[in-house]
């Protein structure tokens, strides 16, 4: 990269790590961002905002931030004139040296299951490196990381449309279900978008895919690695399923059966920590290490968290849950009543799907965000609905309205940008305004 003319397409979180990767290894920085720049840039990156010039065709290499539509018309510009566009993730890993690669995506249950890898892991190697999606852009650790390394990644279907020799020794593919069709277009888009995690691997890697999910079952059959495949609701002839309360392991010659202890609630979690166990097994993390490591786990911030018990209401801060289907297995996880704290940047799925759920379980559904409107309108009839804009006032009228032994969730079903800067800022947000509550 010396000397290098490199330019970026975006300016968030992965965008400025790229930039300051770039500039560590010698490369000449363009930065281009559509709207402001909210951010300071590493000396020496120059920068134009407010659109995305010509200025970028001069570029050996291009960087496309995650989200940054595809059909731009300066990225069909930079297509025809030949020039490579990769992902923050492609050009991370390119300089990122490791024993092991892992890496986990799938529409839900991503954070928990990298996090809960990345614990696995470093029992057994202190050089663990946890990066990706989840927060570390993968540019910011790939200096410090050696051939004795392990990487645990969460990546995102927007970081896998731009790879080109990203290779993991073992993927996993946890589900799939209709999101970001705003950004991919169709839902076969979006699938293939995902299906890139395993295309350079080889018989040699391996690929943990669900066996309950018809699309990971349709994946299976283009993947070349050795595919290991977990279940919660059938008996595999091979992999790692449930069978009542025990974990049962068929994989080479490991036979192993346990009951499941753990402290994470609800049934899609068991699919993350059989997801977690089986990439854990297949990169050599003894099963008793496994163990250990899933009794003291906790789960994460923002997924599901307990944010404060009070006056025997609970408050669960589920901010992660930034598309329909996480909402739907947030709702199936509890059996007491729920006031729901609902809305935010819509990404163009439909709520129906939430219907039998919220007229189950859910006592007062509160809305917020812009797309409200569009919440109310397709479940109108299903449970009351408030419309408070804001998380201040959301917060408050759940207070107001619940009793003893409800759960208040916030679980938004959509994306944050249109209050926030992320979901982990709004997450924030809902758990301060809870401790404020007297």
């Amino acid at each position: 990269m010396q000397g290098l003319e490199v330019g970026i397409i975006g300016a968030g979180r992965s965008g400025l790590a790229a930039a300051r990767f770039l500039m560590r290894l010698g490369a000449r920085v363009f930065l281009s961002e559509q709207g402001r720049m909210t951010e300071s840039l590493p000396s020496g990156v120059t920068f134009e905002t407010g659109k995305h010039s010509n200025r970028l065709l001069l570029c050996t290499l291009i960087i496309r931030s995650p989200g940054v539509p595809g059909n731009l018309p300066i990225l069909k510009k930079i297509r025809r004139k030949g020039i490579p566009i990769w992902s923050e993730l492609e050009l991370a890993s390119r300089y990122a040296r490791s024993k092991q690669l892992l890496a986990i995506t799938g529409t839900n249950g991503k954070t928990t299951t990298t996090h809960l890898v990345g614990e696995f892991f470093k029992a057994l190697n202190p050089s663990t490196f946890v990066a990706g999606n989840i927060g570390t852009p993968l540019s910011d650790v790939a200096l410090r990381t050696t051939s004795q390394s392990t990487i645990v990644l969460e990546v995102s279907s927007y970081q896998l449309e731009d790879i080109d020799t990203f290779h993991p020794t073992i993927s996993a593919i946890l589900n799939i279900t209709p999101d970001h069709l705003e950004h991919h277009g169709t839902l076969r888009a979006y699938v293939n978008a995902k299906a890139r995690l395993f295309q350079n691997q080889t018989a040699r890697d391996v690929c943990v895919l669900n066996a309950d999910d018809p699309w990971c079952r349709r994946l299976g059959k283009r993947c070349h690695a050795k595919r290991f495949y977990f279940s919660r609701q059938r008996k595999l002839s091979r992999g790692i399923y449930m069978e009542g309360p025990q974990v049962v392991i068929r994989w080479g010659n490991l036979r192993k059966r346990w009951p499941l202890t753990s402290h994470l609630p609800g049934p899609h979690n068991v699919e993350n920590i059989l997801a977690s166990i089986a990439m854990a097994i297949a990169g050599g993390v003894p099963v008793h290490s496994i163990r250990r490591v899933l009794s003291t786990f906790k789960g994460v911030e923002h997924r599901l968290e307990l944010a404060r018990r009070l006056r025997g209401v609970r408050y669960i801060n589920d901010s992660k849950a930034t598309n329909v289907d996480s909402t739907r297995v947030a709702l199936a996880s509890f059996s007491d009543p729920l006031i729901v704290i609902m809305g935010g940047e819509g990404k163009g799925s439909s709520y129906a799907p939430l219907k039998p759920l919220i007229k189950k379980r859910v006592k007062r559904l509160l809305l917020i965000g812009e797309d409200a409107p569009t919440i109310e309108k397709e479940l109108k009839g299903t449970a009351p609905i408030e419309h408070l804009r804001r998380m201040n006032k959301a917060v408050s009228r759940a207070a107001a309205v619940a009793s003893p032994g409800d759960v208040v969730l916030l679980s938004p079903a959509c994306a944050s940008f249109d209050q926030y800067r992320n979901y982990e800022e709004r997450g924030q947000d809902f758990k301060a305004l809870v401790h404020k509550l007297r």
